[in-house]
């Protein structure tokens, strides 16, 4: 049995259960809006919640894509014994979390957010380029329009930024200084690129695209501001061997099989940014027809 832990809708997660139809496989796929409760049934660890059901030994292989495992804990009256059972849940969560990791997987739900600066300090060590970066809770070191500011976090998103409107953290340039301090924020070089590259990695095969973002006033700087109307070029990109070796080092390093990484082009140097371990992956696949879903369908 498959089991893949996933996002409502999400629609790189459609595109293999498609896959997995034709082979006919059996699978569950676990949504981010269930909880599940830990029993035993004949001895064995058994999971159950509103929509799904299984137990944990007849799972074979799992894709953490999204989401997470979630479980409903029993409460009761007495606040001393909730301490205790709070604790005892605790390690059972824990024990079915790093048995199913223990499985044949793609990704794991211990390790899916990484932490951005100890990325990069790893990439440099792997010998990938960086642009020069910095913490700071002033503008001091700041250079208007040759400085970039991002968060410090993966992609973070806002709700209700205006009515029935969310919104998303996108790289800025830095055009003027401020006067007042703030909290400590993540600044970097501003490259001037060629184009962009993200790189899909997959048990050690790097899969990679051509963004030509810069040619956008729009997209320049962050090509996820997408121009619906005017997209930018998307080509098939090989990265030289020594390039795919460090990514393949980087990603051993970070305990991942799997991510999406991107790159900035510029002259005879290849800048590395960030992993992204949930991704989106869909628009490699999309538009350099990469077999990317029947690749993670197979392997499941």
């Amino acid at each position: 049995m498959i089991l893949i832990i996933s996002d409502n809708n999400d629609r790189t997660t459609v595109e293999v259960i498609r896959w997995l139809v034709s082979l006919n496989k059996q699978f569950i796929v676990v949504n981010d809006d269930e909880f599940f409760e830990i029993v035993l049934n004949n001895k064995k660890f058994f999971l159950q919640s509103h929509r799904n059901s299984f137990f944990l030994d007849d799972i074979e292989s799992i894709w953490y894509r999204r989401g997470g495992l979630q479980f409903k804990r029993l409460r009761y009256s007495n606040d001393s014994i909730n301490i205790h059972m709070n604790e005892t849940q605790h390690w059972l969560e824990d024990y079915v979390l790093k048995t199913l990791e223990s499985k044949r997987h793609i990704n794991k739900q211990s390790n899916s957010h990484v932490n951005k600066l100890l990325v990069l300090e790893y990439a440099r060590k792997e010998g990938l380029d960086v642009p020069e970066y910095f913490l700071a809770e002033n503008t001091d070191e700041v250079i208007p329009g040759k400085t970039i500011t991002k968060s410090i976090t993966g992609n973070p998103s806002l709700e209700h930024v205006s009515e029935n409107t969310d919104g998303m953290l996108y790289t800025a340039i830095i055009d003027k200084k401020e006067k007042e301090q703030f909290f400590i924020s993540f600044f970097q070089e501003k490259i001037e690129k060629d184009f962009e590259i993200r790189t899909f990695y997959f048990n050690g095969e790097c899969f990679s695209m051509a963004i030509f973002s810069q040619n956008d006033d729009q997209t320049k700087t962050d090509f996820r501001k997408y121009n619906n109307k005017k997209p930018n070029r998307n080509v098939r990109y090989s990265l030289s061997n020594s390039l795919e070796k460090k990514i393949h080092s980087l990603m051993k390093k970070l305990n991942l099989n799997c991510g999406s990484l991107d790159f900035m082009k510029s002259g005879s140097k290849y800048y590395f940014l960030e992993v992204n371990p949930v991704g989106q992956f869909a628009n490699v696949a999309y538009h350099c027809n990469y077999p990317l879903f029947q690749k993670i369908a197979d392997y499941l």
